[in-house]
């Protein structure tokens, strides 16, 4: 009950106005634009489509919506409210600028890893890819979010590095630079899906469901202090900040995922607290 109560407290923002919108929805957080987070709030009971993806609806109406980095437009969502007819909307999804960085002269290996590295990277993203299926009815994505972990961004969602002419997967997520050892907190309340102190390229990783198929993806951590089936609320201490996996230097990389759409937690999460 009481962790029912703080989750109602902390929603409190995104349920100001009326809880049963009198159009088919409202949007409490985010915009049509690459990246996006949306939290829309629909008539208790309604049935959500996007996309063809039929959504999670909470008790209270609410529904999550991810747009991915690379979203096309237009993208279409679908509304039936209890006993009524279909309401079918095509939304425009306007384009974001990403920074792109052409290097060259980098090793062949690092652009191109031998086959056994490979092998392990495929076995891996199965593992990665079963997590983020998840579809739970919590709704922790429904609360503010704050930042795990407070320091310099040293790395921007959406970026992409061409190495040796070869476009390499973008940068899904955003970096703080901290210390190794930095506590790492819970962005939003969930239940850890996946715990991982040693992946190829993000080293130490945990992944927080949040519901509704929105998950935290916390990586290059030194320390897991939580395992798979943990409840935790804001706030709670999830491990240390490291330097493990791939990377050049100590940071925690924190991504946003909705199912296998990546949005930016930096758009959804505002801006970085300023130092004690």
């Amino acid at each position: 009950m009481r962790r029912r109560a703080l989750l109602a407290l902390l929603a409190a923002p995104l349920l100001a106005q009326a809880a049963a919108p009198s159009a088919p929805y409202v949007l409490r957080a985010g915009s049509w634009e690459q990246g996006s987070l949306l939290v829309g709030e629909t008539t208790p009971g309604a049935a959500v489509s996007f996309e063809g993806r039929k959504l999670t609806v909470s008790p209270e109406g609410l529904f999550v919506i991810g747009l991915d980095r690379d979203a096309k437009s237009p993208v279409a969502l679908s509304i039936t409210a209890p006993g009524g007819k279909p309401v079918s909307e095509s939304h425009k999804v306007a384009r974001r600028k990403w920074d792109v960085q052409p290097l060259t002269g980098i090793a062949p290996k690092y652009v191109d890893p031998p086959q056994d590295v490979q092998d392990r990277i495929a076995a891996e993203q199965k593992v990665i890819a079963a997590a983020r299926s998840r579809d739970t009815a919590i709704s922790d994505f429904a609360t503010p979010f704050v930042w795990p972990a407070t320091g310099r961004i040293s790395g921007i969602f959406g970026s992409q590095r061409v190495l040796n002419g070869k476009p390499k997967s973008p940068h899904y997520g955003v970096d703080v630079a901290v210390p190794v050892g930095t506590p790492i907190v819970a962005p939003a309340g969930g239940v850890i899906s996946l715990a991982e102190p040693d992946l190829y390229f993000t080293g130490g990783t945990v992944f927080i469901d949040h519901g509704h198929g929105l998950q935290s993806v916390m990586v290059h951590l030194s320390r897991l202090d939580v395992k798979v089936g943990d409840r935790i609320e804001q706030g709670q201490p999830i491990g240390l900040s490291g330097a493990t996996g791939r990377v050049t230097g100590p940071h925690l990389h924190w991504g946003l995922y909705w199912f296998g759409d990546r949005v930016d937690a930096q758009k959804h999460t505002g801006p970085m607290p300023a130092n004690p």
